[in-house]
């Protein structure tokens, strides 16, 4: 009988440690990520008054009237929205836009963002130094609190941060463009798992 209890005692201290390295083994991120969604709050803003939830014809009315104020301009593609934007470094930027919408309400919106007169040569303008101003910018405008996350295989570096149900990523797009994409990460999560 002694032995039994001694062999439930150890198989219950076992389980405990199995179960605590477990709890310990998620990233960063993921305990960002589930804390932020387990706090029930919501953030909504981007950028320009422009908002996640917002409807596509409020949308498409506020980028028409910040184009008749000569703030927003045609990008270079049918579905781009272009901005100068003002950066911390104070090197002209540029900032192409435009969202993505599920049932005609914004859930993503992905910017990309490049630096004027970048060329491969140019290293004062390289995507490394961009996407260090980019992350300045964003917390500029969403407060500190961005984690430095590497992919599984170390090629992609990522920023992200989460307020909430809106999350921020920051990375390198190719050479001379760095993209962010703010989303709301519970109607992504929706939209992955029952895709339409």
């Amino acid at each position: 009988m002694k032995t039994i209890h001694k062999q439930l005692y150890l198989f219950s201290h076992i389980l405990i440690v199995a179960l605590l390295s477990c709890i310990s083994c998620k990233s960063d991120y993921q305990r960002m990520e589930d804390n932020e969604l387990a706090s029930g709050e919501t953030f909504n803003e981007l950028f320009l008054g422009l908002e996640l939830g917002m409807e596509k014809k409020t949308f498409y009315e506020k980028c028409w009237k910040m184009n008749q104020e000569g703030i927003l301009l045609n990008g270079p593609t049918e579905l781009s929205i272009e901005y100068k934007v003002e950066m911390p470094s104070g090197l002209p930027t540029k900032m192409r836009f435009y969202p993505k919408f599920d049932q005609d309400k914004i859930y993503l919106m992905p910017a990309d963002y490049s630096y004027d007169g970048w060329a491969p040569w140019n290293e004062d303008l390289a995507v490394e130094k961009l996407r260090a101003d980019v992350v300045a910018l964003y917390e500029q405008w969403y407060g500190d609190g961005f984690i430095e996350v590497n992919s599984e295989d170390g090629s992609q570096v990522v920023f992200v941060k989460m307020d909430g149900n809106r999350r921020v990523r920051i990375y390198k797009k190719n050479l001379s463009t760095v993209r962010a994409e703010i989303v709301d990460l519970k109607i992504q999560k929706q939209l992955e798992e029952y895709p339409s």
